[in-house]
């Protein structure tokens, strides 16, 4: 849990803030599909008086815990100030809307980081505040805020999820050897944090190359969890296997395949698999529609963990977003890459065409290092 301040101890609105994004960084792994969000609620004299963020799907949003903590308290809400880290909603989905929950506990002021991009919102959560006599601020820590549920920004604005390829490699870029052989580039830490950015994932996605080579179960095992994302499985053919380890994790696995057949698919459907047929020109599932199609299943971000050829087409069409490398301070040689083909027509003839990243973060985990890499204006939408 995080740590809150004590009653007594009066804050500053950039505290107050600051406090509220903490609380929904502590969301990312349990809100979505929702965006994470932390609440702050603070009293006339600068105490805070209630806290709380998102909970898991169909459970009560950040104001409403916030309120519910300050009435644990015994405080009054009459006249506080809300910090929260995005726009209160103003429709009933799940849950209703907190625009109108804040309104009516009396709060006098909300001050939030900043529009939710969700068409049902978009700005009617200020309006309806404003309408009910509540003051309104937009803005503080809007950049963290932002970059914290970039995932669901990306659904919301580009009907897609936010593609984060995750690779494990050697310093010279070899993700195994020249046989497959991949068990282990990276130490202990680096998986168990490899772990962790599956967990705040909406779903992970790999190739069926790797289910039958690797046999992999693919689920969030070396960091505590209250949810395992659904598994995406890119399989032209159905070639999966029915006795695939994957099936023993209780989540939805979602198949996609480019033509349905029928023994396979029935085969599959049996050990609770759902299969989707999305086929392009050329035979092979379409990858652009199936992340359209994640995208309507409200997957805000896809963590990808594929081999070599998936990596590729995935990189060759222009659909990852971020790379989350882990850089092993080995030296392998020959052996396999992290992606087969990656550019569009070819090897490229200039460096002036390779794809330009952007490094986003450096961080040694263990032994190894973590590079955090952007595609360059990707996240300009």
């Amino acid at each position: 849990m995080t740590p809150t301040p004590a009653p007594s101890s009066p804050l500053t609105a950039d505290e107050a803030m600051r406090l509220a994004l903490s609380l929904a960084r502590a969301a990312s792994t349990t809100a979505p599909p929702n965006p994470a969000v932390g609440c702050v609620i603070v009293a006339p004299d600068g105490r805070m008086i209630g806290s709380g963020h998102t909970q898991r799907t169909g459970g009560p949003h950040a104001e409403v815990m916030a309120l519910r903590d300050a009435a644990a308290r015994g405080a009054s809400t009459a006249g506080a100030t809300a910090f929260v880290t995005l726009e209160p909603c103003a429709h009933h989905g799940r849950t209703g809307p907190c625009c109108d929950a804040l309104a009516q506990a009396g709060i006098g002021k909300v001050v939030a980081s900043l529009a939710d991009p969700n068409p049902l919102v978009a700005g009617q959560g200020f309006e309806r505040l404003r309408a009910a006599g509540v003051e309104v601020e937009v803005g503080p820590l809007a950049m963290e805020a932002r970059e914290l549920n970039l995932g669901f920004f990306s659904r919301m604005v580009r009907q897609s999820p936010w593609v984060r390829l995750k690779a494990a490699a050697s310093i010279d870029g070899k993700t195994a050897l020249e046989n497959g052989t991949s068990q282990w580039i990276t130490g202990e830490r680096a998986r168990a944090d490899g772990h962790a950015w599956r967990a705040r994932a909406g779903a992970i996605l790999t190739g069926v190359g790797t289910v039958i080579e690797d046999d992999p179960r693919l689920d969030v095992r070396l960091v505590e969890t209250v949810r395992q994302p659904p598994l995406v499985i890119v399989d032209s053919r159905l070639q999966t296997p029915p006795d695939a380890r994957l099936f023993e994790v209780g989540r939805p696995v979602w198949i996609y395949a480019a033509a349905r057949d029928e023994a396979k698919a029935l085969a599959l459907e049996a050990r609770g698999a759902t299969i989707g047929c999305l086929a392009n020109a050329d035979g092979k599932v379409d990858l652009a529609a199936l992340l359209a199609d994640l995208a309507r299943r409200e997957v805000n971000e896809l963590h990808v963990e594929a081999g070599h050829k998936l990596n590729g087409s995935l990189m060759r069409e222009g659909l990852v977003d971020e790379i989350l490398l882990y850089l092993a301070p080995k030296f392998i040689g020959d052996g396999l890459g992290i992606a087969s083909r990656p550019h569009a027509g070819g090897p490229l003839t200039a460096l002036s065409e390779a794809l330009a990243l952007e490094f986003r973060s450096f961080d040694a985990i263990g032994p190894d290092l973590r590079i955090v890499a952007r595609v360059a204006g990707r996240d300009k939408f």
